[in-house]
């Protein structure tokens, strides 16, 4: 009785955790994304826009996080399955981007770019250091921090196009590196949507 007493308090503990983790990084996150948005339209820049589209799914997806963490592994899984959607939907709106520069090219603002990009790294170093502990809870959290993590690459990759543009005096570094991301977005999008579905595969079947 002890025993079970013990593991109940334990989990309803982490779940505690995980729940402050969240509402912390969706936070962050949600600033983030109007921050970078505004700084993306001013400053012209398709490598910007995918780092602050990324904030806003990351906002949304610790959101469905929060929502399940009490809830059970075949829900987490779900929800899981529907952070990477919204991680390929990201991607897909960048890939558009790309396009759309290339048929009508413009030299971003370098300045705001490496400004804004260094920001970005701050906050998401921030939450990646508070999801760390959480990284291996399960597919809820993993999926989050893998949401996290690409955020960091995707900061210094912004701060790498605007170091191109102002070098080259040219918009391609940035298309380049936005194509990257998106290239990092799709892949970050499938391994989430492939661990989603291999725990929905290990779960009993409902009579």
């Amino acid at each position: 009785m002890a025993s079970c007493c013990e593991n109940n308090c334990a989990i309803e503990a982490l779940r505690t955790r995980q729940k402050s983790t969240l509402t912390t990084v969706l936070w962050i996150n949600a600033v983030m994304f109007a921050v970078i948005a505004l700084a993306a339209l001013y400053s012209k820049s398709t490598a910007l826009l995918s780092d602050s589209l990324d904030n806003l799914g990351d906002a949304l997806t610790y959101a469905l996080s929060l929502y399940v963490v009490s809830q059970s592994i075949e829900a987490k899984a779900r929800v899981a399955l529907f952070k990477g959607g919204l991680i390929f939907l990201g991607a897909s709106v960048v890939v558009a981007q790309v396009i759309w520069k290339l048929i009508y090219p413009v030299i971003p603002s370098y300045e705001l770019m490496s400004v804004f990009s260094l920001v970005g790294v701050t906050a998401n170093g921030v939450c990646l250091w508070l999801l760390w502990r959480h990284r291996s809870d399960d597919i809820n959290m993993s999926s989050v921090y893998e949401c996290s993590r690409n955020d960091i690459a995707s900061n210094l990759s912004v701060f790498v196009a605007a170091f191109g543009v102002w070098i080259f005096q040219s918009g391609w570094p940035d298309i380049i590196v936005a194509s990257c991301l998106a290239a990092l977005l799709l892949r970050s999008s499938v391994r989430v949507l492939l661990g989603a579905v291999q725990e929905l595969r290990q779960q009993p079947a409902t009579p």
